[in-house]
Parts: C-alpha cells; structure tokens; sequence
C-alpha cells in the first residue's frame, strides 16, 4: 500500500510535534528544545485551523511573518507584572531560522517536496553592541564576590561571603576560557586537568550533536579552582580522575559546599547579576564574558582560527565580529600613538 498519500496529509501539529521529538533524540539541549516548542506554539496560534502541511503555501508563511512583526503581542508571565509587547526582531529571525530546520527536516521526511521558508527572505534584525568589561571593571567584579553589600546600620561594614572562593573561579574560568554559559554549568570534576590547565567541554548538545573540546587556562585561574576544590575533595590534587565517584560530581555546585546540586543557567545568571550588583556594573551576564576573552585574546596577539575552536563555533560569522573590533581598536591605537604625527614631521 502506498503511504505517500497519507504522510503528506499529515495536519501542520503532528509534524511540529516530530520535528521536536526529531531534534529532542538527536541530543540538542533542552534550551534549544524549548526554542523549537516556542516556534511552533506560535505557528499554530496563527495556523488554528491545522491544515496539512503540504498544503500551507508561501504566501501563508508570508502571512505568518507579517503577522508576528505587526500583530502578535507577546504576553510575559511570571511573578513579576510586565505589560504586554511586541516580538523583537531578534526573536522573530530565530523563528524564522527553527522553521527553515523544520523544513529541512519535512523534506527529508518525505511530507513536503521542497522549503518554502528558504525563499522567504531572513527577517533583518540589528545585531546588540559587543561591550566587554574593561580591566577595571574586571577587578571590581572579582572583589565583589568577597564581602555582601554594606549593612544598613553600619555603611562602612560589609560580611564575608561564604561562597566567595566558588564565585571568583567562576569568574575566572569564563573570562579566560569564554565558555557559554550551559558548557560551565555541565562540567563535571573528571573533566578537569589542573596539571595541564585545560578542561574538556562538551558543547551545547548530546547525542549525535554533541561536540567536545578542549579549552585552556592560565595560572591564577587554576590556582583559583584549587582553592575551591580544596575543601571538598580534601586533596591538594583535585583533578577528578577516574569516571566514577567524584568525578562525575559537577564542577560548581549551587551551593557551595552544602550539598552536590549542580549550578545550572538560571542560578548562574543570577548569580553573575548579584555580583554585579554589588560591584556597580550592569548587564553583568555570562556571555558579556565570553565577548571579553574573545576581544581581549585577538587584542593580544591570538589568530582567528584558534580563536574559532577555543569558542566553538561552527563558523567564522561570530570571531569576524570581534575580529573587526579588535581591528577598530588597532586604528584608535595607531591614531593616538602614530610618531609620525606626534613628532609632527
């Protein structure tokens, strides 16, 4: 019997709905898994009759952008009460991006014959301004995980914060590593080599997606990871070997010391936040530390290609963009320091 016929009747739903399982045993991470659910709760807001997906045309996907640029009002839940607005660009190219994948994929499934979202163009966004802390900046964060703010009866008295040791590792390990933040969260003590100063990442994946590699510190961050570990491995070489024990325990605990629950993304980013708090400086965030050590090592003399494996990109598209500001910074160098026209010859 053939099946063609009823694989490409197959309402716009169910095939979202394998899409999601597709990429979810294909091993992507459950962020990017709950991108895809938030595209498809989308498309199927507009799409409410769930027709076929053979028979949704170019022009309705047209009309589905349209839509989302000038109709759709995203409505924030949460304990905190945030009035209703529009989607950003940003999120709007995201969209577009999850629909052409599942296009891709439906093609190859055999329930379409070709990617309409491919010949609809990309919605334009503005790319976010790079900003990554300066040196200053960079100590002020480092000593704000030492004391809690200053106490409300006693300006000038501030406590001792018991986590102090955890957090300036972390602090250290993003600035001179540029991990994201997911890849931090899931290290665990095995994968980490303090005689070697390197630490095997994992990437943002599982499964089939799953890309490891090898990423290197100096040496104030490794001292920095040895006073962490000290205390709960009781060693003087806590590199966390052998694959069962301790070292599968994760690397930075949310907690300290109190128990073995991993950090995870949302207590990072919050954790990152608070410090910068307490230091002064807004949008303290992991990835405004990732834009650091990329600037800050293509400032010092490091290649682009290096710079690309260390990141873990897939292209180049990202290290041309610190490429060009540590290029823009060269020329503001030169300008000031030219000895041809500070001698005035």
């Amino acid at each position: 019997m053939d099946r063609k016929p009823r694989r490409k009747s197959l309402p716009l739903s169910q095939a979202l709905t394998g899409f999601v399982y597709y990429k979810s045993a294909t091993g992507k991470s459950e962020h990017t898994i709950a991108d895809y659910i938030v595209t498809q709760k989308k498309a199927l807001t507009y799409f409410v009759a769930d027709p076929p997906l053979a028979t949704i045309t170019r022009d309705d996907w047209i009309g589905f952008f349209a839509w989302l640029t000038h109709e759709y009002v995203s409505r924030p839940t949460g304990p905190v009460s945030r009035a209703p607005k529009p989607l950003a660009p940003k999120t709007i190219f995201n969209i577009h991006t999850n629909l052409s994948s599942f296009y891709t994929w439906a093609v190859r499934e055999d329930l379409i014959d070709r990617n309409l979202i491919q010949t609809i163009d990309r919605p334009g966004y503005e790319q976010p301004v790079i900003l990554p802390f300066t040196k200053e900046e960079s100590i002020l964060l480092l000593k704000a995980c030492s004391t809690t703010r200053t106490w409300r009866s006693h300006s000038a008295t501030a406590s001792a914060r018991y986590t102090s040791d955890r957090d300036q590792a972390i602090l250290l390990l993003l600035l001179d590593t540029g991990i994201r933040a997911e890849e931090l969260c899931s290290i665990v003590l095995k994968d980490v080599n303090l005689e070697a100063n390197s630490i095997i990442i994992r990437g943002k994946g599982k499964g089939r997606d799953k890309k490891e590699r090898t990423v290197h510190f100096g040496k104030l961050c490794s001292k920095a990871l040895w006073h962490y570990l000290l205390p709960r491995l009781g060693h003087p070489s806590p590199y966390g070997r052998g694959v069962g024990g301790e070292g599968d325990s994760p690397l930075f605990l949310s907690r300290a010391v109190i128990d073995n629950t991993p950090m995870n993304r949302k207590s990072l980013y919050q954790l990152l936040k608070d410090i910068g708090d307490r230091a002064g400086i807004p949008h303290v965030h992991p990835h405004r530390f990732r834009h650091t050590f990329a600037i800050t090592y293509l400032r010092n003399g490091g290649d682009v290609f290096t710079l690309q494996m260390l990141l873990g990109h897939s292209d180049m598209e990202m290290v041309r963009r610190y490429a060009n500001i540590a290029q823009a910074d060269c020329a503001n160098a030169h300008r000031k320091a030219s000895p041809v026209d500070n001698w005035r010859l």
